[in-house]
C-alpha cells in the first residue's frame, strides 16, 4: 500500500508539473501573441516607421527680429522644439533623478520598477520609463480608465518605447520628451516654458528653475505656479532631495536652494499681447496667403500654426520696443488732455455734428460688434439685439491705468471706446526697404484696426513734397526758387475743378516773395495751389503712383493740400525714396522662411524702380531738412520745455543732426502727422481717433506737430542712446556733381516766423477743399 501510495504522488507531481508548463506556456505564447497583435495594430493603429523617425508634430510657427529676438509665434499648440546641446546639464540630471532614475541603463522598459509596481498592484509609485513617457505623449495620451483598454496602451507604450530606444540616442529621447510635455498657460515644451515663466531661454535656467519644471511633470494642473505656489515649491524641493539622493547635487547645495523662493517672470505668450502684435496679426494673414500658393513637397498646404515654421522677419527689436514705448507714452498723456477737453462735450467725443448723424456712427459701430454677430447668429431680430445695448452689464474695460472692472451699457461702452485716440507708426531703412518698426495702434487686445497698413487717413501737407518734387522735375524749379504767397484762385473749368477754388494760409497772412524751401517749412497753402496749378494735378498723381502710393488719387487741385487718404506703410514708403537717392523699394517685412530643419522655403526679391535722379530727390530732402531748421517741425530742435511727463508737449527735444521731415493735419484737425527722416531710418507717425468728427476742438493739440512728432522725437530719442543700432547722424548722401542749387541763404532766427512754432499747420475749414 505505502508503494502505490508514493507510485501516485510521483505521478501526480508530473501531472501538475505538466499542467503549470502547459498553462506557463500557454499564457507566454497568449502574452507573446498579445504583443504581436497589438504591434501588428489589431487592437488599433500603431505609429508607422515614417511617424517614429518624424514624431514631432503641432509645432508653433517662430517670428524671428533682425536681431534675432522670437517676437511672437503662431500656434495650436505653443511648443518651439529645442536640441539636446541646448539643455542645461543640471536640468536632464533633474529630470532623471526624479522620474527614470535607470533611464540609462534600460532599453525603454525598466523590468525592476515594472515587477515592483506589479507587486504593489498600483498603489504607490510608477512603472513608466521616460521612454514610455515619451511613446504616450506622442502617440496616445492620456491613460484609459477602463481596465482592460488600460492594458492595451500599456502593451502599446511598451512596444513604442523599445522601438524609440532602437530608433533614438538617449540624449535625443530626453530632448523629444522635454519638447513634448505641457507646463500649461500655453507653454507647451521646455523652450516655451521657460520663456513664459522665467523670461529666459532653457540654457539659463539656474538649478532650482530647472527642478521646478522637473516637478511640475508629474502633474502640471495642480503643479501651477501661478495657482499653487507653495505646493510647487514643495514638489521642487522634492526633486532636489532626488538629486541629492542620485549624488548630482550636494547636500548643501539642496538646502541653499530649498529656501529660496520661486520669483516667476510671467510672459504669456499669447496672440493678442506681447510685442510687435499689430505686425504679427498683418503677417499672419500675408502667412496664410502664402502657405496656400506655396506647397509642402507631398502638394499639401503648409500650416503656419503647427508646421514650426521659421519667419525670419526685418523688424528689429529694440526699434519696436522704442516705437512702442514712445507711442505709449505719448498718447497716456495726449489722452488725458483730450477727456480734459470733452468734459463740456455733451455730445462728446464727437464735435459739430447733428443727432442723426451721431447715431449714424453709433448705429454702424453696433453693427459691427461682436454681440450683434453673435445674436444675428442666434435668429434675434434687429429690434432685440439694439434693445440689448441698453441693458447694465458687467465688463472688463481698457484705461492708460490699468484695466477696469465696472458696469455699463454695451452702448455706453461704444461711446466710452469713441474718445480714444489712435496712433499708427512704421519706422523702414530705406536702403533696403526693410520695415523695422510697426506700431498699428495703442492696444491690440482692445483695438485690434491696424492703422497702418489697414487705415488709410486723409494726410493733410505731408502730401505736399509730391508736388513740389513734381515742380522741381517738371518746372526745372529748386529750393531757392522764389514764388510770390498772394491770394491765388483756380478758376472753375481749370484742371476739372467745378466751381472756384481759392485756398487760404491758415494763419490769413501772406509774406510776398518767398523760397521754396521757405514756403515747405511754412507748409504755406497759396504756395502749393500755384505750383500744382502749373505742374497739373495730374503729374502730381502719377508721381504719387511710382512712390509706390496706392490709393485712388483724384486729378484735383485741392490734392495740393492733402485731401487725400492714404496708409501710413505707403507714406513711409514713398518718403523712403527722396532718402533712397530717387529708387522706390516696396516695403519688406521677411527676410526669408524656413522650415523645421532650417530648409529654406522662401526669400523675396526686392521690389524696386527708379522714380526720380539723384539730383532732385536730394533737393527734396533739402526742403524736408528746412521743415525742421525752421518751419513746423522746429520743435525737434528746440532747448527746454521737460521731459518725462511734460515730454508729450512736443518741446523736449535738442537735436542736432540733419533731419528731413514734414508735418500734416487734415481737415478739423482729425488726423496729426509726422513723418522723420535720417539717412538710413524713415519714420512715419499718425494720430487721431477712430472716427473723424472725434477729434481736438482747436488746432493747439490737433495739429501733427503736437499729436504726432513727438512719437518720433521720443522714439529716436531712445534709439540714438542704444549705439548698437547705429542710427545715422550723418548728412544725407550729397550726390557728386549736384545739378540743383539746394544751398539757399536763410533768414536770422529773429526773422523766423513764429507760426511755424506756434500753429504750424495750415489746413482749412472743410468748406476749403475741392473733394
Amino acid at each position: 500500500m505505502a508503494q502505490k501510495s508514493n507510485t501516485t504522488t510521483v505521478k501526480d507531481i508530473k501531472y501538475y508539473q505538466k499542467k503549470f508548463w502547459q498553462l506557463f506556456l500557454y499564457g507566454l505564447g497568449t502574452l507573446i501573441l498579445f504583443f504581436c497583435l497589438a504591434s501588428w495594430g489589431f487592437f488599433g493603429a500603431m505609429p508607422s516607421f515614417e511617424d517614429l523617425e518624424n514624431p514631432e508634430s503641432n509645432l508653433a510657427t517662430e517670428i524671428i527680429s533682425s536681431d534675432g529676438v522670437t517676437i511672437g509665434k503662431f500656434y495650436n499648440e505653443n511648443r518651439t522644439p529645442i536640441k539636446y546641446e541646448d539643455l542645461p546639464p543640471h536640468l536632464v540630471k533633474a529630470l532623471v533623478s526624479t522620474e527614470d532614475e535607470r533611464f540609462y541603463e534600460h532599453s525603454g522598459i525598466d523590468a525592476k520598477r515594472t515587477f515592483g509596481a506589479a507587486l504593489r498592484l498600483g498603489q504607490s509609485g510608477g512603472a513608466s520609463t521616460l521612454t514610455q513617457q515619451l511613446a504616450k505623449l506622442l502617440f496616445h495620451g492620456e491613460g484609459s480608465k477602463f481596465f482592460l483598454f488600460r492594458v492595451i496602451q500599456k502593451a502599446k507604450e511598451w512596444i513604442i518605447a523599445v522601438k524609440l530606444e532602437r530608433q533614438y540616442t538617449k540624449n535625443e529621447i530626453i530632448a523629444m520628451y522635454l519638447n513634448k510635455a505641457d507646463f500649461v498657460n500655453t507653454a507647451v515644451g521646455i523652450r516655451s516654458a521657460s520663456k513664459v515663466y522665467f523670461g529666459k531661454e532653457p540654457r539659463d535656467l539656474t538649478i532650482d528653475e530647472a527642478a521646478m519644471f522637473v516637478g511640475m511633470l508629474k502633474n502640471p494642473s495642480l503643479y501651477n505656479p501661478l495657482r499653487r505656489l507653495e505646493k510647487v515649491t514643495n514638489r521642487r524641493n522634492t526633486v532636489l532631495d532626488q538629486m541629492v539622493r542620485n549624488k548630482v547635487l550636494t547636500k548643501i547645495s539642496r538646502d541653499t536652494l530649498a529656501v529660496k523662493p520661486i520669483v516667476l517672470n510671467f510672459h504669456p505668450e499669447s496672440h493678442k499681447e506681447g510685442t510687435a502684435t499689430y505686425f504679427r496679426e498683418y503677417l499672419r494673414e500675408y502667412m496664410k496667403n502664402w502657405a496656400k500658393e506655396n506647397k509642402r513637397p507631398d502638394g499639401s498646404d503648409w500650416d503656419i500654426y503647427s508646421d514650426g515654421l521659421k519667419i525670419y522677419t526685418t523688424i528689429d527689436s529694440k526699434i519696436q520696443q522704442h516705437a512702442e514705448e514712445a507711442v505709449q507714452a505719448h498718447m497716456k498723456n495726449l489722452q488725458e488732455e483730450f477727456f480734459s477737453q470733452q468734459k463740456d462735450n455733451k455730445n462728446a467725443p464727437f464735435v459739430n455734428i447733428t443727432d442723426d448723424e451721431t447715431n449714424r456712427i453709433m448705429t454702424q459701430a453696433m453693427k459691427n460688434s461682436e454681440r450683434w454677430r453673435v445674436m444675428k447668429d442666434m435668429d434675434k431680430t434687429e429690434e432685440e439685439i439694439i434693445a440689448s445695448f441698453d441693458v447694465k452689464t458687467k465688463m472688463k474695460i481698457f484705461s492708460w491705468k490699468g484695466e477696469i472692472d465696472t458696469t455699463m451699457t454695451p452702448r455706453d461702452s461704444i461711446r466710452y471706446y469713441k474718445h480714444f485716440l489712435q496712433a499708427g507708426l512704421m519706422s523702414m531703412e530705406p536702403q533696403t526697404g526693410h520695415i523695422k518698426a510697426w506700431v498699428g495702434g495703442i492696444d491690440y487686445k482692445y483695438f485690434q484696426y491696424d492703422h497702418v497698413g489697414q487705415g488709410a487717413r486723409q494726410v493733410g501737407s505731408t502730401f505736399k513734397p509730391f508736388v513740389y518734387a513734381t515742380a522741381i522735375e517738371q518746372l526745372g524749379m529748386s529750393p531757392c526758387d522764389s514764388i510770390i504767397d498772394s491770394p491765388f484762385m483756380i478758376h472753375k473749368g481749370r484742371h476739372n475743378v467745378t466751381e472756384d477754388w481759392e485756398p487760404k494760409n491758415s494763419d490769413h497772412q501772406y509774406r510776398g516773395m518767398v523760397t521754396l524751401k521757405r514756403a515747405l517749412a511754412l507748409s504755406i497753402n497759396t504756395v502749393s495751389a500755384k505750383l500744382i496749378d502749373k505742374t497739373g494735378p495730374e503729374s502730381v498723381a502719377a508721381l504719387t503712383k511710382k512712390l509706390g502710393v496706392k490709393a485712388d488719387i483724384p486729378n484735383q487741385p485741392s490734392i495740393a493740400l492733402g485731401a487725400v487718404e492714404i496708409t501710413v506703410e505707403d507714406m513711409v514708403a514713398a518718403y523712403s525714396t527722396f532718402a533712397n537717392q530717387g529708387v522706390y523699394i516696396k516695403p519688406q517685412f521677411i527676410s526669408r522662411i524656413e522650415d523645421k530643419n532650417g530648409v529654406v522655403l522662401y526669400e523675396p526679391v526686392p521690389d524696386t524702380h527708379d522714380v526720380l535722379n539723384k539730383d532732385i530727390a536730394y533737393a527734396v530732402i533739402k526742403l524736408l531738412e528746412g521743415v525742421t531748421e525752421s518751419g513746423s517741425g522746429v520743435r525737434l530742435r528746440t532747448e527746454g520745455g521737460g521731459s518725462g511727463d511734460n515730454r508729450w508737449t512736443g518741446y523736449p527735444y535738442m537735436f542736432t543732426n540733419p533731419i528731413a521731415g514734414k508735418t500734416g493735419t487734415s481737415q478739423n484737425q482729425s488726423d496729426g502727422w509726422f513723418i522723420g527722416m535720417v539717412p538710413n531710418l524713415v519714420t512715419g507717425v499718425w494720430v487721431g481717433c477712430e472716427d473723424r468728427s472725434a477729434r481736438f476742438k482747436g488746432i493747439t493739440y490737433g495739429q501733427g506737430a503736437t499729436a504726432a512728432l513727438p512719437i518720433w522725437g521720443y522714439m529716436m530719442e531712445k534709439c540714438y542712446e542704444d549705439k548698437d543700432l547705429q542710427i545715422s547722424k550723418d548728412p544725407f548722401q550729397r550726390p557728386d556733381n549736384l545739378s540743383i542749387k539746394v544751398d539757399c541763404w536763410s533768414p536770422p532766427k529773429a526773422e523766423t516766423d513764429s507760426t511755424a512754432v506756434d500753429n504750424p499747420e495750415e489746413e482749412q475749414s472743410t468748406d476749403e477743399f475741392e473733394m
